[in-house]
């Protein structure tokens, strides 16, 4: 029996988080036959379960661990945050939806005097890569956030560094997509990626696709995607776990974190406190999915409320856990594959849900083979 021939397209994209969604939308807009394949549904996986937050500044912890020499070499990817924070206003307005994108600025906050020698060097090398960070000393930072604890004694404000609404921004810009001519595919996962003459064949659970050029934005599942042929990338997914409260009066205007420990506290637009910062979830002994680890949630909380003591009035409404992504350098892979012509994988490891507009961008010109407007060499793929 004959098998059927594939179904041909311009781009095959594998992956529907937002970075999968925005390319797709952005291939269509350009007129190529675009298919996406989800093997589950669109953003339900790490563009559905993070927090929302939007980072502009270079995380503290990894400034503090990894030191000033693995900062220099991940400083390139402020640019792609901050373009990014900027794609994010403009997408609001180009989908007509309210993605309830606000940026009243980020606070990393010390309550220690020993913590801020660090800070203060890591907002110079900031402000060396284009983001106008500040130092703030006591005074300064309560007059700004006068809900913080007393013990402070300064800080940093990252003023393009805020929010916006997993919840909201999938169903829309896949939408957009569709709306723009991208076929959309749920429920159906890649069984298959093989060479074919110039391009490719994709075997997925619903029948085969063909197509010049692939995509793979499939965040940790990206390994087993690109294995197929031949490429083993780095790409892990540790599992995380983020608490939610009630909704309470407004309280927290800004995006918090804390020098002295892990956490991102901001709130809602409906009035509810997110509260994460990269807390590992634990693994299920038995299913092997993300589970809760009721010691980090009861830390968390507790780093939490040090930080800005009137949460504490506030009731736990629940705990969730995801899949983040990760690589080892903690920088982006964007770019097209050494020896395979017409592949292109792209991912950004913890900031995925905050960089998906510029990186639907990239990995959009990338696919329709024209150069990028920026230097990606420190994000290759073949750094590996």
């Amino acid at each position: 029996m004959t098998r059927r021939p594939p179904e041909r397209f311009d781009v095959i994209v594998i992956g529907g988080g937002l970075t999968g969604c925005l390319t797709a939308l952005r291939l269509a807009q350009a007129g190529a036959a675009v298919v996406l394949v989800e093997q589950y549904d669109i953003g339900t996986q790490a563009s559905g379960r993070n927090a929302g937050s939007l980072h502009g500044q270079i995380q503290h912890e990894p400034f503090v661990v990894e030191g000033e020499g693995w900062a220099r070499e991940w400083a390139p990817c402020l640019g792609l945050l901050k373009d990014a924070i900027a794609g994010w206003h403009a997408l609001s307005d180009e989908l007509g939806v309210d993605l309830e994108v606000r940026t009243k600025g980020g606070l990393l906050v010390a309550d220690d005097p020993a913590q801020m020698p660090a800070i203060e060097r890591k907002v110079a090398l900031e402000r060396e890569h284009g983001i106008d960070s500040q130092v703030l000393g006591r005074d300064e930072l309560l007059a700004l956030a006068p809900y913080l604890d007393e013990r402070v004694v300064g800080g940093e404000l990252c003023p393009i560094e805020g929010k916006a609404s997993p919840i909201v921004a999938a169903p829309a810009i896949a939408g957009a997509a569709a709306g723009a001519g991208a076929d959309l595919r749920r429920h159906t996962p890649v069984r298959a990626l093989e060479r074919d003459g110039n391009g490719f064949v994709v075997t997925t659970g619903r029948g085969r696709l063909a197509a010049r050029r692939v995509v793979v934005a499939a965040g940790a599942d990206i390994p087993r995607i690109t294995r197929m042929l031949g490429v083993d990338l780095p790409v892990e997914g540790p599992p995380m776990q983020v608490n939610v409260t009630e909704p309470v009066e407004p309280l927290v205007g800004h995006l918090v974190y804390y020098a002295g420990g892990r956490l991102t506290l901001k709130q809602a637009a409906a009035g509810s406190l997110l509260i994460g910062g990269g807390w590992p979830a634990r693994t299920h002994p038995v299913t092997g999915r993300p589970a809760v680890d009721l010691e980090g949630m009861r830390r968390n909380l507790a780093i939490a409320r040090s930080v800005v003591p009137a949460i504490g009035g506030a009731r736990l409404l629940r705990t969730w856990c995801g899949v983040n992504n990760a690589t080892p350098d903690q920088r982006p892979i964007i770019g097209p594959v050494d020896g395979i012509d017409g592949l292109v994988v792209g991912t950004f490891p913890f900031l995925g849900f905050t960089a998906s507009p510029v990186m639907g961008d990239l990995l959009a010109a990338l696919a329709l083979g024209r150069a990028p407007e920026r230097d990606l060499a420190p994000f290759s793929p073949g750094r590996f």
